[in-house]
């Protein structure tokens, strides 16, 4: 018999939740076999059975467990259950002849067509023909048929009830209150912005971006990008660039304080919030100084499905010198986002929207973004953290500067 034990994810962390199993109790199970998946308070990883045998579970699934307590035993001197055996396949019976409908003198009620519903609202065919014929909306239904389904009840109600929506599952004027056990992940990102906000001086300066050029670039280029990198050309790649040429210039935007000492870095290690069902996770991506357009875009990529799957590893959220987040996605115009300790600065991204702007004297129509710096007044000065943003904004208008970080023409002319 062996013990498969919660093992260490690393030296701060003393318990883990057991989030699923992904075995059944008595289920046979081959060496190096998921059996589960655990919860830490930085991220999500699985075990692994180290022998083959009968799987024996121990914990439950939202027990909180010490690192070192046993989840589960494998009966390893167990035989493996032989595969079943398939019968031979029995010849069909010859089909009866089919015969002709009979045909019924009744009046024929038809539905409205169910292209008139979006394919995406599931619904059952009467509900669907009603939704179509009254013209409802249904995001306004609230669906009590399994899987979601809009059933013909559903639909009555809301007509019944216009411009009133129960929350899924429960009845109008309903006073139903519900508690969860918080997970670790949402313990700690609590617990990380309070303390962010409790133990730094912070201050957040904006600034708005003209996103003319980026979108050109993103237009003329994305096909022949797509072809030759496998990836999509997307906005995150030339933030990173940007922030990572500004960083260099100015070294404090890269630093945080530890204890009476200021530590500087001369490399970029940009952490990118991913929002995912669990919570956000910040991914690092290492040396974006270093990497190419391609390189980031497919970084960003592989980080954001780990992170979506659970698959993020501790080395995969270590460490990290500036944070990169990006409420636009989710259609913030502005916000100022909370330092990532122990850094201290974090850039904020946000929703990009046509604005009229007054150039060379002309009211024209521009793609315009917010960009937000908060940032630890007390390593930051106000003339670092708006010199920054101001050179991060210039480098996104002139994208050609993010080649080498200067003027190609004043280069030339060694200016």
């Amino acid at each position: 018999m062996i013990e498969i034990k919660v093992p260490s994810v690393g030296e701060s962390i003393n318990e883990v939740t057991l989030l699923k199993w992904t075995k059944k109790d008595g289920d046979y199970v081959d060496r190096d076999e998921v059996l589960a998946e655990l919860e830490s308070e930085k991220a999500t990883f699985e075990v692994n059975a180290e022998q083959a045998g009968v799987l024996k579970r121990i914990a439950k699934e939202g027990d909180t467990l010490q690192i070192g307590s046993v989840l589960a035993n494998i009966d390893d001197a167990a035989a493996k259950p032989a595969a079943p055996v398939q019968e031979a396949a029995k010849p069909e019976a010859p089909k009866a002849e089919a015969k002709p409908a009979v045909t019924v003198s009744q009046p024929v009620t038809t539905q409205a067509p169910v292209t008139a519903v979006a394919n995406d609202v599931k619904a059952t065919p009467v509900a669907a023909a009603i939704i179509a014929d009254k013209k409802v909306d249904p995001t306004s239904i609230t669906a009590t048929g399994p899987s979601g389904k809009i059933l013909k009840h559903d639909v009555l109600e809301a007509l019944s009830h216009p411009g009133k929506k129960a929350f899924a599952g429960q009845d109008l004027f309903t006073r139903n209150e519900r508690r969860e056990r918080m997970s670790n992940l949402r313990k700690t990102i609590s617990r990380r912005l309070v303390e962010s906000k409790n133990t730094t001086a912070m201050l957040t300066t904006f600034n708005e971006v003209d996103m003319t050029r980026i979108m050109e670039i993103r237009k003329t280029h994305k096909d022949k990008f797509k072809e030759a990198h496998g990836v999509n050309l997307g906005f995150m790649s030339f933030f990173a660039k940007a922030c990572s040429i500004a960083l260099s210039e100015w070294a404090s935007v890269n630093a945080y304080i530890d204890g009476d000492e200021l530590i500087y870095h001369d490399y970029v290690d940009i952490s990118i919030a991913v929002s995912t069902p669990r919570g956000l996770t910040v991914p690092v991506i290492r040396n974006v100084e270093s990497l190419s357009m391609a390189d980031i875009e497919k970084k960003v990529i592989e980080l954001a499905g780990k992170a979506r799957e659970s698959k993020l590893t501790a080395e995969d959220l270590q460490g990290g010198t500036f944070t990169i987040t990006n409420g636009g996605v989710f259609g913030s115009l502005m916000s100022t986002p909370i330092i990532n300790l122990p850094q201290s600065a974090i850039l904020g991204m946000h929703k990009i929207q046509d604005r009229p702007m007054a150039i060379n004297g002309q009211v024209v129509i521009r793609p315009m973004m917010y960009v937000a710096l908060s940032y630890d007044h007390r390593i930051i000065d106000g003339r670092e953290s708006v010199s920054y943003l101001v050179r991060v904004k210039e480098l996104l208008e002139n994208p050609e500067l993010l080649l080498f970080g200067k003027d190609p023409v004043k280069t030339l002319l060694e200016l």
